[in-house]
This record gives structure tokens, sequence and C-alpha cells, in this order.
């Protein structure tokens, strides 16, 4: 089993928010966009254990209601060459 990496997950809220959070939950992107769009189909929330909001210094558990989330953008850096958000 590989070490998990710390990635950026980006939400789009309805209302046109970004929420960012640092996440070391998954061993990489792909399982992390599965997670979501799992979260997603079955209209639950994202639970986090091991997650930074906001680029806080403590590591805390989150958990994010995924009703309201449009869009989300995973990756390994954050910044403008990411991409865009579909």
């Amino acid at each position: 089993m590989s070490e998990n990496v710390a990635l950026i997950i980006r939400f789009r809220l309805m209302g046109g928010e970004d929420v960012s959070v640092m996440s070391g939950d998954f061993d990489g992107e792909p399982e992390a966009v599965a997670a979501i769009a799992r979260a997603v189909d079955e209209r639950r929330s994202l639970v986090l254990m091991r997650a930074r909001y906001d680029r806080e210094a403590d590591v805390h558990g989150v958990v994010i209601n995924l009703a309201n989330v449009v869009s989300a953008r995973v990756s390994k850096t954050d910044s403008a060459e990411a991409g865009q958000y579909l």
C-alpha cells in the first residue's frame, strides 16, 4: 500500500464561492475523484479525516456537504496551471 499524498481539493459552490481543502486521505488523484463522485452519486457528505481547511496549520477531520457543490477539482498543486473547473 502506498503512502497517502497531499492533494488540493477545490470545490465550487452554487453561490460561486470556492472552498479549498488540503487532504492526505487518498493515495492519489484518481482515488480522490472516485470518492467524491461516489459521495455525490449516493447523496452523502464527503468525510476527510486528515484535512487542512483554507491553509490552516493543523490537520482536522472535515465533513463536506456536497449538496451545494457544482464542481470539484483535485490536484497535487494549487495554481492556475492546475486547470479550470468543468
